[in-house]
C-alpha cells in the first residue's frame, strides 16, 4: 500500500523513529482522545468511540475526508497553516498521532520525503496508503531530471482519484458506513466539479500572452495544465532545491517579454526571491506587481474559507485571475 522510495537524508533519525513508533504502537490500546491511543478496531474496523482515526499530513487530503467522512471519521492533520511538507520533520507528537490512528493517509510520491521511514515502519501494524500514488503514472507530471511532482491536489481530476482511494479504504475499515461515504463522496465531488468548470472559465478570459504563472518553486504545474497556464517555479518541485541567479534573470526575461504583470508569493515559501524577480523587472522598465499570496504546499487557517480545499484552490484561481487581468 506505501511504496514511496526512501532518501538517504532520512536515515540518521530512522533509529529514534522506530523506537518511538514501537512505544506508541504498544499504547495504541489504552484508548483515549486524539493525542492518545486509538483504541482496538471493533469488529467494523473503527476505533473504540465509534469514529475511524484517521491521521494525515497535510490538509488537502484531511479536510476533504472530514467533510465525507462527517461523524464517521475523526481527522487530525499534522502538518498546519504556512508548514512546508518537503521539509517536515516528524515530531514526538506526531508519532503518537500516528500510533493512534486506525489508518493513515499521506499524498506520497516524495512529498513528505523526511517522513517516509516513519511511514515504513508504522506501516508494518495498521494501514498507510500515499493518495497520490493511487494515480496512473502516465498522468503525472516529471521534471528535467525524472523527479515526479507531487503537488497533485491542484488538477482537480486527479485528486477525485487520490480522495476516491482513501475513501474507498474507509470502507474498507468500516463497511457498514460504505453506502453514507459513497453518497458524500459524490456531494463533495460535485462541488470540485462546478470549482473546475468555474476555474476554467475564468482563466480562459486572461489574455493568451498574459497567462504566465510565476511563483517562488514549481508546485503549480498540475493547475497550470488544467488551466492552460504557462507556469514558471524558481525553485524545483522540492523547497530543498536551490535558486540561482541564472533563474532569476530567465524569469525576469520572460516576464519583459509577455509583459506579464504580477507575480505571487506563497503562504509556506520565503518571498525574498520574488521580490528580487520584482526589482530586477523593475530595471528593466516593466513594473511587476505582487500579485498576492497563493495557497501552494499549505492551505490557510482552519476556521477560514482559505482553510477548505475548495476554498483554498479557488482564492488561488480568483487571485491569479485578478493579478493577470489587472492594468500593467
Amino acid at each position: 500500500m506505501f511504496k514511496q522510495r526512501i532518501s538517504k537524508s532520512t536515515g540518521r533519525a530512522f533509529a529514534l523513529l522506530a523506537a518511538m513508533l514501537m512505544l506508541a504502537a504498544c499504547g495504541s490500546g489504552a484508548g483515549g482522545g486524539a493525542e492518545g491511543g486509538a483504541g482496538s478496531a471493533g469488529a467494523d474496523g473503527s476505533g473504540a468511540d465509534g469514529a475511524i482515526r484517521v491521521v494525515t499530513t497535510i490538509a488537502q487530503i484531511a479536510e476533504p475526508i472530514s467533510v465525507i467522512g462527517g461523524g464517521r471519521v475523526q481527522v487530525t492533520s499534522l502538518m498546519g497553516p504556512g508548514v512546508d511538507p518537503h521539509l517536515y520533520q516528524a515530531s514526538q507528537s506526531d508519532i503518537r498521532k500516528l500510533g493512534s490512528a486506525d489508518i493513515i493517509f499521506c499524498n506520497g510520491l516524495h512529498l513528505e520525503a523526511n517522513m517516509l521511514r516513519a511511514f515504513e515502519e508504522i506501516g508494518k501494524s495498521r494501514p498507510v496508503l500515499a493518495v497520490g500514488e493511487a494515480i496512473a503514472e502516465d498522468r503525472l507530471l516529471t521534471d528535467e531530471t525524472g523527479a515526479v511532482d507531487p503537488h497533485v491536489w491542484f488538477d482537480i481530476d486527479l485528486w477525485k482519484e487520490a480522495l476516491g482511494a482513501a475513501v474507498e479504504e474507509l470502507k474498507k475499515l468500516s463497511p457498514d458506513d460504505a453506502e453514507f461515504f459513497e453518497a458524500n463522496k459524490r456531494d463533495y465531488f460535485a462541488k470540485m466539479d462546478e470549482l473546475k468548470e468555474e476555474a476554467v472559465r475564468k482563466m480562459a478570459s486572461v489574455p493568451e500572452k498574459r497567462r504566465v504563472l510565476v511563483t517562488a518553486h514549481d508546485a503549480f504545474g498540475y493547475f497550470g495544465r488544467m488551466l492552460g497556464l504557462e507556469v514558471v517555479g524558481l525553485q524545483g518541485l522540492s523547497t530543498e532545491d536551490e535558486i540561482g541567479l541564472s533563474d532569476i534573470e530567465r524569469t525576469i526575461g520572460l516576464l519583459v517579454e509577455r509583459r506579464v504583470p504580477a507575480v505571487f508569493v506563497e503562504s509556506s515559501i520565503n518571498p525574498k526571491s520574488i521580490e528580487a524577480v520584482i526589482e530586477g523587472a523593475k530595471e528593466r522598465g516593466l513594473n511587476v506587481r505582487l500579485g498576492g499570496e497563493l495557497f501552494s504546499d499549505a492551505m490557510g487557517g482552519a476556521g477560514t474559507e482559505e482553510g477548505t480545499y475548495l476554498g483554498m484552490f479557488r482564492h488561488n484561481v480568483d487571485t491569479i485571475y485578478e493579478a493577470l487581468t489587472g492594468e500593467e
